[in-house]
Parts: structure tokens; sequence; C-alpha cells
């Protein structure tokens, strides 16, 4: 993916300036990195030479001096065309070969230079910055697009390379470091270059490797640039630099210049510049058992290969497999220039998978990482203007003019103050004191005597006095805000003392002194204010919390709200955390309201939070807050702010600002961390008592921590030394920590390092706010870093979010996501956006800045450019999509045709782009005839760009502007998970998982599923209340599924998929599921789509749940299920993929309730509490076991199949959506999956209805038999329909034609029996007259694509034809269960365990029992005797299933106090009844297992025959 260069002159980057970058400070960083690319590469030439002299030497040398670049002559500079990594560095280049004595060289650009013994010495870099490069806004409005004719006019739309670092081109610049680069000769060198590397190409030599798998076919689609193979590590350590704002000492961003492989052998795919699959594993054993159809398509062939591999096959196999079918000898051939890319998507087949390990990442720190936004250059202005001429108000004015001339001095002060955010200092107030009365202040308590400022030396010590405080306001506003100035002399020093933490015994104490900038209508609302302060730890609070006493309103310059009051906590220093938050709440009395009542008075008396603030009492250095602090108030919320970490509320221009004095001394007070236990005792856990034991289990079932009572805690942490075998207990351990103190630490820390190292998905519960330690954390990030690059983008909004509890910006997560992302374009195409949605958050929006704008600077010019396009085309399709929605709906199509066309405009510029959605999706344009709008309330506008691979089809989305589809994104996250961990299991559910991403806050991209259809336009293809039927989908599939063979896998893929839907949909409290959020594909995949309501909290109508079921399961499904309208032993299956399933999912119960718990601070309403992760911990019941587990999800099932009220929703829908329905839709029929007209299918000459037959499926009935004739055409066709379509074929008429011009049609209802062969006789000849006159009529009647639609040939009639009376595609698809009258048969499904003295029966399914006497289905229960038992005490039955033949249970029969010897001397009896009422019930089966014979020593699950008093099993 090559960039090419791009033209301007810096006007494009103004996106890095508003997050905090300068001009000077790019210029800087693209020099650092142009001088790191140079080197990089010369010692990768070395590095060649060398390995030519002597093969053993290792990749580089250190010890000769380092290469001036600049003194090599011109011809040198040619081998730069070599490949960069993700920054712009050589991904070649390797520290991690050093020896730690050896160190780094020292990058000196003097000639000759020796490597010193420091690294990098200050002052050793001496460059002049190269020129800008262009600016482009990634938040703001883009650039105008150039005139025509212009050199930018012209780009083309091939692919562009986002990962590599491009640089300006033209020659001449002064402090211009590399020569020009051919861009357009990269691929050709790499690939030469990559010939040179084939001694550690590894997977790619297969002259010595023996394969797993068979032979597959290879990817015949080469992609537009074949992607270089060159490799790297995931581990990898970055070189760093700091750059300093100039007039500051802050360190604005942490910058990482330089990308290094580790000397791992194993290779990896994530520096190479180009999109890889993502793989996720699955099991093993699965590799030679599941076969793949594979199609490759190659230039060099005509025709596709197809064949079928396993999945144990390799892509390097696949490769070399095809090649053999394109070249003769393979001798001359490099396998390595080839790679498999997926039809339509712009990735590439990873080789293999890849294992990586963790090498640190060294991050600078930062000196205020909540600093706000730079102060405006007017308070500049002003603080100039009158800071200048102040000191001369006083002094030079005559001795009569100053009562009359203090008031500009007052003027001049309140301008200074309201520049430095209406901040009023005590000193301030005191000084200004000293000034007679004036109109502009006023008047103080105690005035002076006017006549004492007369006298000359006092006007110079109120001046001094009043220039003092002045110029401390200003110093403390620079150390509060980004302002971009400071004082000439700095009061603040570093002092060199310094005292540890734990040595101070003093009290914790400041002075609330009070709030500025005040909102005058606070003034005439609100009295008695008063000030709340606590202490927490990780949510935790460590006293009670202190308030100062209540305090009105004063007027001096501004209004203010003054206590001046000091707060001391009853805790010593020494005994805080070091992650101490002291929060600080402003509450105030509401004024009652003229003329209300006492009791309304009483009511609104209640104090009402107005704003808080958190700030950590140990910064980043770890040393204690000092001094002076301006904290700006966050608006009051809902939520517990000592819950986590914000910054102060300097985001809002108008914030209310506390101002709290802490002490000062001469030395600072510094956490330092304590020395780490040398030893932590471990204990065995089955070496506690029963009673422990089994109370410590309970305990740890809970499955989070924040479900853990007072006394769950004690005992855990009495017994934490025995909780090492429980790995996942760690969080809960730890949380039962009574203290964080510095005296405690010793022993956590030995605890947390010789636990066993934990997985992942654990080791995400340590990244709560509840843990805010920072070794805890840092310890997490470790584990976590063996995350592969599929799984960290599993997790990746998580871990965005995670960033929230961080108390410091500089934290091993920071480091850990900023490095992954340089890594992988994946990880570093979705962290931009997750950033970029963060920046919405105003409590941490300036930390989502800084990381934005650290990981813009980091992933080279050619990403922000991308970045850039993207931003850009979002932008275009919200301003598109509101100007639709805002619309009229007569002017929407005009709108939009015309909004198109700027988007037209915008890939006309650019050439393509990738799509948001997934950096795989790279388009390069609109397909404007394709492109509409939906009818809903938000009107999403349903697109179709251009995909720029033109082997692949469009891309089409929904872009919706209007609605947050955050909560889309987190609720497909986790079923895509639940989809991941069955697979890896080995259950395959065929979920579909579309993609859907928020591009910002109320506004995002859906992708579409092809060829599927939502439930309620199937349904009302049967009419409105279609939804009532059974057979609609049923139909639907069969219509697009003709063949037996197809019909059958839609039917599989409809059973698999609807109970993973199932399981999702009930575990997340998936609500507002009705008939138009649920869609089913042509081949039977069903999923859901828009999650507007999850979590249970359902659309109430009143007191009423608008979602009464468990889950959507409806008769109409299950009909699907069982291939008719009774239960099939289909449905057992469906009923044991459910529950198996459920169980997978409930053995993760720790993830999900880990990935949801950390999303509680997103701002998704309906996640937002304990309450809302509550809903997936009882629905997950981990306290269960499997066998209860499946007998309550069974329970589920049938709660939701006889639920009335989901097909009542469904139809309350169907009327709702009428409306919408448009009068110019074409009508088809239900049963017809395509329209035919009069010129496809030929003129009619005659139809006559000739006989009827019977059928018996999928109900007992008649189908008429049609004999069509046509024009030219010799032999007659003949068609099977039924009355019911038919009437159906009427009905649709009646809706194109008045009743007028239609022939009756023949009654429905009859007397008797509607089914008998009378009946069907004499509609036989209503028929008949029904069709001639149908025929006969007007030609637009009779000629209508209706009537030559349902007369057509359907794929059954064919089948059909010379056949039985039965037709062949009305035969059951399952029979099983129709058994001969008389016979006694079946099987029932047992599932038998023995444990603790107890025996375990699980009745689960039974399956084809024979039918009653008179015909009826039974109504069949189980019903089992412990024998011997000759008092029939041991009698054990299941409950009653209604009118079936293989009815299911999953019902657990427990028999306790039953020793091992006494059960090998047991039968068990187990008979199955039919309940008759008051008759005698009817023996339909029994079986005798002789409990010996079975090893119970696990558990026995199986088929048991059931014969007629028989004793035999299967």
């Amino acid at each position: 993916l090559t960039m090419s260069s791009t033209q301007g002159s810096g006007e494009h980057w103004k996106s890095l300036e508003s997050v905090g970058i300068s001009r000077k400070e790019l210029a800087m960083a693209e020099a650092l990195q142009m001088e790191y690319d140079a080197l990089s590469r010369l010692r990768h030439d070395k590095e060649e030479s060398r390995a030519k002299q002597n093969t053993d030497s290792s990749l580089i040398s250190w010890d000769e001096p380092v290469l001036d670049f600049y003194s090599k002559p011109a011809g040198r500079q040619k081998d730069l065309k070599l490949l960069r990594g993700l920054s712009g560095s050589d991904p070649t280049l390797n520290y991690n070969s050093l020896s730690p004595q050896e160190g780094l060289p020292n990058h000196s650009t003097s000639q000759g230079s020796q490597p010193g013994p420091d690294p990098w010495p200050k002052g050793s870099l001496k460059l002049s910055p190269p020129p800008l490069p262009p600016r482009v806004s990634i938040w703001d409005t883009p650039p105008l697009p150039p005139r025509k004719g212009s050199p930018s006019s012209s780009k083309t739309s091939q692919p562009n390379d986002v990962n590599t670092f491009s640089l300006e081109l033209g020659g001449g610049a002064p402090g211009r470091l590399l020569g020009p680069v051919d861009y357009d000769g990269i691929n050709d060198m790499l690939r030469d270059t990559t010939r040179g590397w084939k001694e550690g190409r590894g997977p790619l030599d297969f002259s010595g490797k023996d394969t797993p798998g068979k032979p597959v076919a290879r990817s015949k689609t080469m992609p537009p640039q074949v992607p270089p193979r060159t490799y790297a590590s995931r581990s990898q350590q970055v070189s760093s630099r700091l750059l300093s704002s100039e007039g500051t000492a802050r360190v604005l961003l942490p910058l990482f210049l330089h990308s290094l492989r580790s000397g791992s052998d194993i290779q990896d795919y994530s520096l190479t510049g180009y999109v890889w699959s993502a793989v996720t594993p699955s099991p093993e054993h699965l590799g030679d058992e599941v076969n793949l159809k594979v199609t490759v398509l190659c230039d060099s062939l005509q025709e596709p290969l197809t064949f079928t591999c396993n999945c144990s096959s390799t892509v390097d196999l696949l490769i070399h497999q095809t090649l053999c079918y394109t070249h003769d000898e393979l001798r001359d051939v490099d396998v390595g220039d080839f790679v498999l890319k997926p039809c339509g998507l712009e990735e590439f087949l990873q080789k293999c998978l890849t294992v990586k390990r963790e090498i640190p990442l060294f991050l600078p720190r930062v000196r205020n990482p909540y600093s706000p936004q730079p102060i405006p250059s007017t308070a500049r202005r002003v603080l100039e203007a009158k800071s200048a001429h102040l000191p001369a108000l006083l002094c030079r004015l005559p001795q009569g003019d100053f009562p009359l001339k203090a008031d500009r001095v007052v003027q001049s002060v309140k301008a200074i103050c309201n520049a430095l955010a209406a901040v009023e200092t005590p000193e301030i107030t005191n000084a200004l004191n000293q000034l007679p009365p004036c109109p502009s202040r006023m008047q103080p308590k105690i005035q002076k005597d006017p006549t004492v400022l007369a006298v000359r030396e006092n006007r110079e010590k109120v001046v001094e006095a009043l220039t003092a405080s002045i110029l401390d306001l200003v110093e403390l506003y620079c150390s509060t805000f980004d302002a971009d100035f400071q004082t000439a002399v700095h009061g603040s020093r570093k002092h060199d003392l310094v005292q540890e933490a734990c040595h101070f015994s003093g009290p914790l104490a400041f002075t609330v002194y009070a709030t500025h900038r005040i909102p005058i209508t606070w003034a005439t609302s609100y009295e008695d204010f008063y000030l709340s302060c606590s202490l927490s730890h990780g949510g935790k609070e460590l006293c009670n919390p202190l308030y100062t006493r209540r305090a009105h309103f004063s007027k001096y310059l501004f209004h203010l709200i003054i206590w001046d009051q000091q707060i001391c906590f009853p805790v010593q220093v020494n005994r805080l955390p070091r992650e101490t938050l002291l929060c600080a709440t402003l509450y105030a009395l509401p004024i009652p309201l003229p003329g209300s009542s006492s009791e309304a008075n009483k009511q609104r008396r209640l104090p009402e939070a107005l704003g808080w603030v958190t700030t950590p009492l140990f910064n980043f250095r770890q040393v204690l807050t000092c001094g002076r602090k301006l904290l700006g108030l966050w608006p009051a919320t809902q939520e517990n702010p000592s819950a986590r970490w914000s910054a102060p509320n300097f985001h809002q221009p108008d914030s209310v600002i506390l101002q709290i004095d802490f002490p000062t001394s001469a030395f600072d007070i510094k956490f330092t961390s304590p020395p780490r236990d040398k030893f932590s005792p471990r204990y065995v856990f089955s070496s506690l008592r029963e009673e422990d034991q089994r109370v410590l289990k309970n305990i740890m079932q809970k499955e989070s921590l924040y479900w853990l009572t007072d006394a769950d805690k004690k005992r855990l942490w009495e017994k934490r030394y025995y909780c090492h075998s429980e790995v996942s207990s760690l969080p809960l351990v730890l949380a039962s920590a009574p203290s964080w103190e510095w005296a405690c630490l010793p022993d956590i820390y030995a605890l947390l390092k010789q636990w066993t190292h934990m997985n992942h998905q654990d080791a995400l519960g340590l990244l709560h706010a509840t843990f805010p330690d920072q070794e805890v954390r840092r310890m997490a990030v470790q584990w976590i870093g063996s995350l592969s690059d599929a799984e960290l983008l599993d997790y990746l909004p998580q871990l965005v979010q995670a960033l929230k509890y961080e108390c410091y910006l500089d934290s091993p997560l920071v480091r850990f996501l900023l490095k992954r992302a340089v890594s992988d374009l994946r990880v570093t195409h979705y962290f931009f956006w997750l950033l970029k949605d963060g920046l919405k958050d105003s409590q941490f929006s300036i930390r989502y800045q800084y990381l934005l704008a650290a990981l813009l600077c980091c992933c080279g010019k050619g990403l922000r450019e991308e970045f850039n396009r993207q931003c850009w085309l979002v932008n275009t399709l919200a301003k598109l999509a509101q100007q639709v929605r805002e619309a009229t709906p007569s002017t929407r199509q005009g709108i939009l045709r015309t909004g198109l066309e700027e988007v037209r405009q915008f890939f006309a510029l650019n050439g393509s782009c990738r799509l948001p959605l997934s950096p795989s999706l790279l388009v390069k344009g609109i397909v404007p005839r394709d492109c509409s709008y939906f009818n809903s309330n938000a009107v999403p506008l349903k697109l179709s760009f251009q995909n720029v691979d033109p082997l692949g089809e469009n891309i089409r989305i929904i872009f919706k502007c209007g609605d947050d589809l955050r909560q889309d994104m987190l609720t497909l996250q986790m079923i895509r998970i639940m989809n991941k961990i069955w697979v890896q299991e080995g259950l395959d559910m065929r979920m579909v998982i579309f993609r859907c991403f928020s591009t910002g806050r109320g506004r995002g991209m859906v992708e579409m599923i092809p060829n599927a259809e939502t439930l309620r336009k199937i349904q009302v293809e049967h009419g409105v209340t279609g939804s009532f039927k059974d057979r609609p989908l049923a139909d639907w599939l069969q219509k697009h599924n003709p063949g037996e063979d197809e019909y059958e896998k839609a039917v599989e893929n409809f059973i698999y998929s609807c109970a993973g839907c199932c399981v999702a949909t009930y575990v997340l409290g998936i609500c507002d599921r009705h008939n138009d959020n649920i869609m089913l594909k042509t081949t039977g995949h069903m999923f859901h789509i828009d999650f507007g309501r999850f979590l249970g909290h359902a659309q109430m109508f009143g007191n009423i749940k608008r979602d009464r079921a468990p889950f959507v399961f409806t008769s109409d499904m299950a009909y699907v299920i069982n291939g008719g309208d009774k239960p099939s032993s289909r449905f057992h299956d469906f009923v044991d993929l459910c529950c198996q399933a459920y169980n997978l999912i409930r053995k993760h119960t720790h993830l999900f309730l880990n990935l949801l718990g950390l999303m509680l601070s997103c701002g998704i309403p309906e996640l937002s509490d304990l309450e809302d992760l509550k809903y997936v911990y009882d629905a997950l019941r981990p306290q269960d076991t499997e066998a209860n587990a499946t007998t309550y999800f069974t329970r589920l099932i049938e709660s939701s199949l006889g639920s009335v009220a989901t097909k009542l929703n469904f139809f309350i829908h169907n009327l709702a959506q009428m409306k919408f329905t448009g009068s110019d839709d074409r009508l088809t029929l239900s049963f017809a999956p395509r329209t035919h007209t009069l010129k496809s299918s030929g003129r009619i000459t005659d139809v006559f209805l000739c006989r009827h037959e019977k059928i018996f499926h999928p109900n007992k009935g008649y189908v008429y038999v049609v004999k069509v004739m046509r024009e030219n055409s010799h032999e007659a066709t003949y068609i099977q329909r039924t009355f019911e379509e038919f009437q159906e074929l009427h009905n649709k008429l009646r809706l194109l034609f008045p009743s007028s011009l239609l022939p009756s049609f023949p009654s429905r209802f009859v007397i008797g029996r509607s089914r008998g062969e009378a009946v069907a006789e004499r509609r036989r000849e209503e028929l008949n007259r029904y069709i001639w006159h149908l025929t006969h009529e007007a030609p637009e009647v009779a000629e209508c694509d209706l009537v030559y639609t349902f007369f057509h040939p359907l794929s059954r009639d064919e089948k059909a034809a010379g056949t039985s009376p039965a037709p062949n595609f009305f035969v059951p698809l399952d029979g099983s269960w129709a058994r001969p009258v008389g016979k006694v048969g079946g099987e029932v499904k047992l599932s038998i365990s023995y444990k603790n003295n107890k025996l375990f029966i699980m009745v689960m399914h039974i399956r084809g029992l024979q039918v009653l006497q008179d015909g009826n289905d039974p109504d069949p229960y189980v019903k089992i005797y412990l024998l011997p038992d000759p008092q029939k005490t041991t009698k054990k039955k299941t409950k009653v299933a209604r009118k079936t033949c293989n009815p299911t249970y999953n019902e657990m029969l427990v028999y306790d106090g039953i020793p091992r010897g006494d059960l090998q001397q047991r039968e068990l009896q187990l008979s199955v009844l039919s309940e008759q009422g008051f008759w005698e019930n009817v023996l339909l089966g029994e079986v005798h297992i002789r409990l010996r014979e079975l090893d119970l020593a696990q558990e026995k699950t199986g088929w048991f025959a059931l014969g007629s008093r028989s004793h035999e099993t299967l």
C-alpha cells in the first residue's frame, strides 16, 4: 500500500495542532524519524555485507563506530528504497540482539564518532527541521478541493499504503535529510529483497518441513501490489523523545520514533503495511474432520480452481499446490511472491499462527496529564496591555485624584482576573481593600482612610502588593492551564529534600478557600452553599466525609462563595494509599418558590448537588500535592464520582472553579514503593476443613467482586494463601484486601508476584476501577500482553474504556495499547476510531486527545492521510444523512441525489478510501442507482460503494445519523465473542455477525447482509395475520431452496443459528424483539438486528412489559425445525444445541462480567450501574450445575414457544408498519420464488383443473392438479395448487383491481368436515369456473404478472410430474416418529451419573413413540423405580408432555443416600405412559437398566430402546 507524496505547504495538519502539537514539534518529530531511518538503513546495509563474509555473525554489530550517513556519496542514497516500518523505520532492525553491556550507539551526526557511555547524550542530535508535511484536518471541515488542472486533482484510485511513512519530494530544500524516494519501485525492490532472505523465511521453506493437511487450491486473485514478506515479531522496543513546547516546561506528548524487531525467530505479519486477516483458533481435532470448499482464481489460469481441503491445511500449502497447476517447474518460482486474498476484501490470509512475547516499551512521563486547552491569545494581549501600565495608575496620579481614579485600577485588575478564568485570590482581595471605594467594586467592610494613600510610600506598598498578587495569580494559572505564556520569574522551585510518605505521621489537612466563576442564576435559586470532602481508593471510602460551614454569595470583583475553612481528615498521611482520590462535592439548598405550600417547600429544601471534582493526592511523580490548586467542577450527575478518577473540568469554559490551598513545606512528601516480602506462603486448598472448602467454593462461584459481602471478603482474605489453585479468584482476593496503605503493600505484592500466571480473560478483571494500584495494573497488563491481534480486537473497546480508570496518563496500559497499535493496521484502525469517539466524553477528552495525538505521530504520514480521508467521508455522509432526515418526504429523494454527487466528487479527488467499518473494505466510488433511504424514524441511508477489487461485489452499508450505535457495537461484540467460544469448543452455531461501528455520537455505519429478509416481510406474504400462522418461514425457505438437499441444508442452518440467537438474546437480555428486527437469509441463517434495548430494559405499555417471553422462539420457527406441526427428533437436537451452547457460555461468566463491567463508564444509558450487570449474572446462573442449567433453559424454551404475547407483538407491529408500505410495492405470491410475465412464460391458451389428490404433509388435505396449455407449445404442463393458494391469488388480485373486474371466488367456509373428499370435489368444479372466467377477463387482469406467476411451474411441480398421487415434495422430512399402529417402540435418552452417594438420572428426550389406538398423539410422561422396591417407595416421575410422540423433558431425578455397594444390586425400571385422565394410563414402552453394567465413575449419556417389558439397552 504505497502512499504517493502529498503536495502542500503545511496547511493540512491543523488536526494535530488542535490536540496540542505545534508545527515546530512536528518538524522535530519528522526530523528525528528520518534520522532514525537513515541510520537503520545504514546498519542494515552493513549487516548484509557482513553476512556475506561471516554467516554466523549477529544481525547488527555495535563494535564499530556508527557511519556518518551524510558523508556517503549520493549513489548510496538509492538504497533508501527499502521498506520502512509503521513509523517509517526499518522493520528488520533488531536492538534485542544486543547484550546488556553493549547498550545503544552514540547517535551523533559528527563524522567518525565513537560510541560513548551515554547511549543518547544531550545535544548529540543537531538537525535542521525538514519542511512541514501537509496538515490535514482530522476533526475540522476538510479542505476545499483544488481547482481543475491543479497537480493534486490527478490522483489515481490505486490502493494507498497507509502504513508507510512517506516523505516530501523535491530537491534543494535546506535541511532535507533524505533524497528522493521512488515509491513506484518499492514493491519491485521489496520482492528482490525478500528473495535474499530465504534462509530466514521459516514457514515459506517447504524443503524440509512436513505440512499437515490435504492439498488445497489457492487464490488466483492477485493483489494490486503484492505485499512484501517483511516479517517482524510483535515484541519490540521503541525509543522515544520528549517534545517540549516553547515557553513552557511541560512535556506535550510521548512520541514513538522507532520500531525494532525482536530476536524471536517466529515470523509476524504486523509490520508489512498490509491488513492481515484475523485468525480464530479452533479445536485441533477438528482440523482433519472439517472440510472447506476453496475456489482459487489466478491470472495464469483461464478457469478457477475448485477443490476441497481440511482445516489443518496451511496457506503456504494452498499457494504451493496452486502453483503446481500454473507452473511446470517450481524451481525458479518463489512462493513468497504470492499471497491469498479474499475476493472483495483488501486483506491477506496469514501464513501461520504466530506467537508473540512481551518486551517493555518505554514511555516518558507527562508532568500534567490533565492540562486543559491553551489560553486564548486574547487573554495574553489583555495581560500585556493591563499589566504594563498598572503600577503607573496609582504612583503617577496627582494626590487629589486617588478617590476618582481608583476605579481605573479596579477595572484593570478585573480585566486581568477575568482573563485568568475569573479567579480572585485572597491576596488580590486584600490588596484591593487598600484602595478607596469605587463604583466598580462593592465596599469592603473595613475601609481605609483615603488620606493614607496621599503618602507616596504607602502608594508604592499598595502597588507592590497588588502586582505581586497578580503575578502569583498568573503563575497559578500557568500551572493549571495550558497557557502559552508564563511569568518571567518562577516562584516555585523543585525541592531537593524529600521525605518518604510512610514516615510522615501528620494528618491530611488543607484549606478550602472559595469557588469562583459562579453562575449568576445560582444567586436567585440557591442558598446555604457547603462543600463535602471525602477520600476514596478504588471506589471505597477511607473515612467519613467532612463538610464546610454553610456560606452565601459574596460580591467583590466577581461572585464568590467563600469558606476559607480548614479541612483536617482523621487520617495520617502514612496511612493513605498511593492512588487516593480527593472528592469534593458542592451542595446547596434550593430557595422556596413564592406562594408554594409548606409541604412542597419541605421537599424542595433537601440539599441538591451542584457539582463535583476528583483529584489524586499524589501526582504521577508520587509526590503529595502541595500549594494552591484550582479545580474545575463537573455538573452533578447520578453516578458516584469517587468510583473513578476524572480530570478537573476545564473542558467547559464556564465551569465553576474550586480553590483549595494545600500546605507547603521545605521538602517533598513522596510515596515510595515498599519492598516486596521475600516469601508468601502457598497452601493446598484440600488441606482446609470441608466446611471451609465449601464456603470458599461458594464465594468463588460468584464470579465477580461486585457481589462479595463483607463476610465473604473477610473469609477470602483470611484464607488467601489457600486460593492459589483457583487462579481466576485473584480479583476476588485482592478486592477483599482490608487496606492498601503503605504498610499492607508488601504482603499484597508478594501474593501478586507468586500468583500463577492468569489467562487474559481473568486478567481483565484487574483493570476495573476497583484496582487503581499501579503494580496490580502493571501485572494485569503483563498477563494481557499475550493476547493475539485478533483477541486484542475483541477486547479493544473495553481496554480503551479502562484508560479512564488509570490515575496517570503514563501507565503500563497506555504503553501496551500504543505499542500494539503501531504494530498492526487493524489495531491502529480501530484504536483510532475508538479514541476519536472518546473525545466526546468531556471528562476524559483531554486524556484521549493526548493518546490520539501520540497515535497520529507514531503511525506515519500515510496513515494520517488515510484517517483524514475516512473522517472527510464520514462528515460528508453525516451531513447528507442529516439533510435527508430533516427534509419532507417528498423532497428526500432529490436531496439524496444531490448529496451523492458530493460523495462522488470526494472519490474523484481522493481515488479510494477505507470504510471505518473495517480496514479491509476499500472502496473507490459510490453507486447512486443502488442508494436509497429507509422510511423509519431515523431515516437511515442505504448506500452502495464500488469495491476497489474488481472481483468483489459492491459494498452495501447503512449510514445512521441520530442513533447512538455504541450499544449495538457492544451487543454485537458480545455475540461475536460467544460465537468464538462456541467455535473453539467445536460447536459451530452458524451465526451471522455483521459489522457495526460508531463514528461519533449519534452516527455510524452498519453492514448490510445480502439475500436476507425480515420476518415481517416473510409473514405478511400470508396476510397481515401471517404472524399467527405456522407455515410462512418454512414456505419461504422452500421457495428459495427448491431442491431437497438445499432445503435440508437450509433447515440445518436454521436450527443452529436459531439456537445461537436464543442463547445470545437471553443472556444479554435483548428486548424490543419484533419481526422487523429479526432477519432470515435464503440459506436458512437467522440473525437479529437493531439492539436498542438490552440487559432486560424492555419497553413498557403502562405496567406491562412488551417482551413477555424469555426470548423469541415462535411456533413458525418450531415448524421449520420439526418439518411440520408435530414435534420430531430434530426438536431434540435443537434443545440439546441450546443447552450445550448455554453451558459453554456459562463457563465464561467471568469474562462477560469483566467486559461489561469495564463498560459501566462508557455512557450507555442501559449499562450504567450494577443492576444492569446483575441481569447478566442472573441469566448465566454461575452457581448452577450443568444439569440444573440444562433443565432451566429447557423450561425457557417451553415458555417462549408457548407465549402468545410474542405473536401478538408481531401482529401489532404488522399493523403499525402498514402505513410505511408504499402503494407501488410489487405484489408477490408467498409460494413463488420469483415473478413471471406473459413475455417470459408465453401466452396461456387454456387452463383446466383436472383432479384432486389427497396429501398428508404438512397437513392433511387435498391438492388440485391443473393442466396449463400455452401458445406454440404442443405439450401441456401440470401444476399442483392448494385451495389456500388459489385464495391467496384472489386476495392479491383484489389489491390490484376492483372487485367488478374479478370473478367471484368460492366460499372458504363449509358445513361439516372442510377437508372431506366431497368438499374437495365440489371445490374443484367451483375453481374450474373461477379460473375460466379469470383467464377470459380483460387483458389487464388475465395477463397480469400475478396470474402468470401463479400458473408457472414450480420445482415441486416438476418433481411431482409422473409420480403417485402423493407428490414427493410433500413427503415428511423426518418421519421417524411415524410408527405402524399396534407396535410398541421408541427410544429414551438418559444421562446417568453417581456422585457423593447420589444417583442422578436426567430424562432428556423420547423419540418414536406410537400413537394411541384412536389415532391421537399421546400425553407421555416417564415413571421410574429403583428395583428391588416391593413397597413402591422409589417411584419418581416427570411432568406430562402434551400431544406429542417426541417429547422433551430435561428433568433431573435424584436418589439420595445410596451407597456404591448397594447400587451394584439395583436395577432401574423406566416406563413411558400416556396420561388418560379418568381412564387407566396407557403403557407406551418400558426398559430395565442394570446399573452394575454401567461405569458410573463417569456420566453415561445415551439412547435406550423402549420395548414391551424388555430388558435390552442401546
